[in-house]
Formats: C-alpha cells, structure tokens, sequence
C-alpha cells in the first residue's frame, strides 16, 4: 500500500538540507530542547518515586501499618484483641507495645529519645528489625535483664559500645522526701541497628517491654497493638472492618499509616506533581519552538506550496504536509528524550555516587533528607504519559504554521518568481 503523498512531502522536506541554515538550526534546537525536557521529567519523577517508595519502606520497616489503642491512650487487654484480629482478612500479624519519651545518659553525653519496648518473638510479626541489626540480635531482649538496644547514631552520640551501660531516666517522676525525682535505671547495650532514616537511628531505643512496664509502672497495660497486612495499601478499608468487628468488644481507636504520616506522603505527592508542572513548562517551550521553525519554514517554501496548489493539492493537504514536518521533529525529540530519561533513571544510584565522589559532597545530607542515597524507581505509565504528553503539545504547536500555509494564496506566491 503506497503511503499518503502528504506524508512523503512532509517526510522529504524535513530530511532536504535547507539553504537557510538558520531554520536547520532552530529545527534542531527545538528537537533537542524537547528531548531535554523529556529526559528530565522522567529522570526527577522516578527520583521521587524512588524517594517516597524507599521512605515508606524505611519507616514501615520499623513503625507498623496499622495500630489499635483504647481511647485513653493506652491498651488493657491487649492478649484478647490481639486473638480476636488474628485471622482477620489481610492481617498477617500482630504484636504489643509500649511506646514512651526518656533520657539517655552516658557519662557527660545525654540524649532525649524514644523508648519502646517490645516483644522481640511478636515484634518480628510486624516489623522487619532482624534485617536493620548492625550488632547483637533483637532476641537479646529478655526480660528482666535490662538490655537495650540503640539506633546507630544515637550509639555513637552517646559513645557506648556494645556491652556498656547507659542511663534510661523516664520523665515520670517518683515522689521522695526531698521532692519529685525522675526514675532512673541502668540499661546494657546488647545490640544497635540502623534503619537508614536518622529520625530512627538518633531517636530511638528498644528494650523489653516487661523491663518498660517496671520502669514506666505499666503493670498489665500496653501503649497499643501493632498490625502488619499483607498490602499495606488496604490499611484504609481494613481500618474500617477491624472497627466493626472489635465494637462488641469495646471501645478502640485504631490508625493506620496512612494517617500516622499522611502529611509527610502529601507533601511528597504534591511535590511530584508541582514538578510535573514546572518541567512540562520546559518541554512546552521546546515545542513551541517549532512555532518559529515552521513558520520560516513555510515563508521559505511558499513557491512550492503555490506549486502544488495549482496541481490541485487542497488547503487540507498542505497544512498535513506541514505538521507532518512539525511532528516528527517533537516525535524525534521525544523518543530520544525517552531513551536518555530511562537510561539515566535506570542508574541514577550509580551516577549520583560517582559524581559526588568527583565533587567532594554529598547531595542529601541524612540528618535533613531522612535518607543519604538518591534512589530511582522507574514506573513505566509515568514514561507513557509524559511521551505522549511531548508529543502532544508538538502537534499542538504545528497547529497555526501550517494553517498559515494552506493560507497561502498562489498567485500572491508566484508573482515574482
């Protein structure tokens, strides 16, 4: 089947080496602009993808996703709850808690963090620790032993090492004769982990929670009941089964994490797209380049549309002679801005490094951006929408210059040639 004769023309004046080599030059500025624009878009949303993909994972690595507590803040019968939710369609496990502020103190060294003790056979149920342990094991936990273990960066804050002893005084206070006084217990650091998220490696501690309810006087209550599901993103709808089934047992608040970090995830999300925007304003630019190139393009060959005017081409098949010219140069751009989008995105965790080593800095200090490494993750309906995004505003841009030039009136054209 022989292809339409305005494709072909269209076809051959894009490859035709001009006599204005201006117009060559704004063709390929625009050409290159676009594939820039494109690699760009895809290259900064697979960093965010990556970026939220891997703070997720860090923070439910060690939080959970989803938690039960009673409306005072605390969790009484925990054991009964804990068998009544077991079962429950897409939860997997569950495990107790006791959540609660404290000092640390080593020598001259002190440091407010976060005191949870835990089950070490129940918290693996739910959290994935095991595979952050740095040193010792979260079975070292046992109970009455006073053993503790620490986030990397609050170990070395503190100075301890494994085997030392740190002060864990808790904020409720023991009246005396001589006044109120702080509760005050030695601990052994037996073990340090390192989640990779400095919120967690410099603020928290994990201790057994029977040594947790003696020092913060629990006795048999709990902070909550931890879940972990087999999709984290069912939380919402499962939230809102665990609710019904639990209300004959009693009154029970139960969050999941989407609303324990939903603003920390929104304003991720709404930094993905503001981004979106503002790198479409830079392919936008690019395209309407082609304004420029086709306009010229079309006062250069006005004699040859006159030409083919009086051989009984039609207005309409002028202008599709044109915006196949103007077409191809967006479509051309962003296929190239597609190869070199993915082909970075796809080594950005191999590039970033390389370059930081050449510079002598580090892009993402780990005590301001939570993690310290530049992850990618590369999701291919972002990769089709942006392409067909490109390609869009590129036939959008053809849309006037090659109105103008099925315009063209052939006498006007031809009068001086």
């Amino acid at each position: 089947m022989s292809l339409p004769y305005e494709l072909l023309i269209g076809l051959r004046y894009t490859r035709a080496k001009r006599n204005n080599h201006f117009i060559s030059f704004i063709s390929m500025t625009s050409m290159v602009g676009i594939a820039l624009g494109v690699a760009a878009l895809i290259v900064v949303l697979s960093v965010m993808n990556g970026f939220q993909h891997e703070l997720r994972s860090r923070i439910l690595s060690v939080a959970s996703h989803m938690e039960i507590n009673e409306p005072n803040g605390g969790l009484q019968n925990w054991p009964a709850v804990a068998a009544s939710v077991t079962g429950q369609p897409h939860v997997l496990g569950s495990a107790p808690y006791i959540w609660a502020q404290g000092m640390l103190a080593n020598g001259s060294a002190v440091r407010g963090t976060i005191v949870r003790g835990v089950l070490p056979a129940s918290e693996r149920n739910v959290a994935e620790l095991d595979e952050h342990m740095k040193l010792g094991r979260l079975d070292d936990l046992r109970p009455g032993e006073f053993n503790i273990i620490l986030g990397l960066e609050l170990k070395q804050a503190l100075g301890v090492e494994v085997g030392d002893k740190v002060t864990v005084m808790a904020p409720q206070g023991q009246f005396t004769p001589t006044g109120v006084l702080p509760r005050i217990k030695q601990f052994r650091v037996v073990g340090v982990f390192e989640v990779g998220m400095y919120d967690y490696d410099a603020g928290l501690a994990l201790i057994h929670m029977d040594d947790a309810a003696a020092l913060y006087r629990m006795g048999d209550w709990v902070s909550g009941l931890r879940l972990k599901l087999d999709d984290m993103f069912q939380a919402p709808r499962v939230s809102e089964q665990l609710v019904t089934h639990l209300g004959s047992m009693g009154s029970y608040t139960i969050r999941d994490w989407t609303q324990q970090h939903a603003n920390f995830f929104r304003a991720i999300q709404m930094e993905k797209r503001v981004m979106f925007i503002i790198l479409t304003l830079i392919v936008a630019v690019a395209a309407f380049n082609i304004v420029s190139t086709l306009v010229m393009a079309v006062t250069d060959k006005r004699a040859d549309i006159a030409i083919m005017r009086t051989f009984g081409a039609s207005p309409r098949s002028i202008m599709q002679i044109f915006m196949v010219q103007g077409a191809l140069i967006g479509i051309i751009g962003t296929l190239f801005g597609v190869f070199f989008g993915v082909l970075l995105a796809l080594n950005v965790e191999t590039i970033v490094p390389m370059i930081e080593r050449a510079i002598g800095s580090q892009f993402l200090a780990k005590d301001v951006y939570y993690i310290n490494d530049l992850p990618s993750r590369l999701q291919w309906m972002d990769v089709w929408v942006i392409a067909g995004m490109s390609a869009l505003l590129s036939l959008l841009a053809t849309l006037y210059p090659s109105w103008r030039a099925a315009k063209t009136n052939p006498a006007e054209a031809l009068r001086y040639e």
